[in-house]
């Protein structure tokens, strides 16, 4: 699991730099655009969400939150700029907020996987490898070709083996098998991810445009 949620740039797949997962995603996704809900003024949401990914990459998080705030008022039911503001939110290390925000993303956009594969990478932060892998499962579910979710779900699974081992070790002293398996799950563990971290995960930076007003 290689660590970033973020740059301005096109990305879902994405926890990341600095602080918390990371804030610099890798990969990319469409901005074509779609059906627009009635009420949105797409233009705005599309200047605002152009504005805040410049004033990310600038690092400037409260001002990008400000310009997305002004889009959401134009188009509350954007899902870049929503998704956006999550990212902004984790990078800058509030994560109860960006969990808040993901969260209501999953609820409003089922059908989109990159927020569940967000909130995997900010409960692997927190070393809650279970709600991490409940929200990776979710990912695939909405999208089953969705590479980076299956990447990160292998990676949630080995933390889990490693887990489940060493807590046979741990019962049984006399059980050799189970050392021998924790030693080969943490020497594979090193290899994948040599910082040792559970938050080595990949977080999403953009959302995929295929549902209406997502863009």
């Amino acid at each position: 699991m290689r660590s970033s949620i973020a740059a301005s740039t096109l990305l879902f797949a994405a926890v990341v730099g600095t602080g918390v997962p990371g804030a610099v995603a890798q990969g990319t996704a469409s901005d074509a655009p779609a059906a627009v809900a009635p009420g949105n003024d797409p233009r705005a949401a599309s200047a605002a969400l152009e504005t805040a990914r410049r004033l990310f990459a600038e690092r400037r998080h409260d001002d990008a939150l400000a310009a997305i705030a002004a889009g959401l008022k134009a188009s509350p039911n954007d899902a870049q700029l929503r998704f956006q503001r999550g990212v902004v939110l984790a990078d800058g290390g509030r994560i109860d907020a960006a969990i808040e925000a993901f969260e209501a993303l999953t609820q409003d956009f089922p059908e989109l996987p990159e927020p569940y594969n967000n909130l995997a990478v900010l409960h692997a932060s927190r070393g809650d490898l279970d709600r991490a892998r409940a929200a990776l499962d979710e990912a695939v579910r909405a999208l089953p070709s969705y590479a980076l979710a299956h990447e990160n779900l292998g990676d949630i699974h080995l933390r889990l083996a490693e887990r489940a081992y060493d807590r046979a070790a741990r019962a049984d002293a006399a059980n050799r098998a189970a050392r021998e398996k924790l030693a080969l799950a943490r020497e594979l563990i090193v290899k994948v991810s040599p910082a040792g971290s559970p938050a080595d995960i990949r977080p999403a930076a953009t959302p995929a445009a295929t549902t209406p007003g997502a863009r």
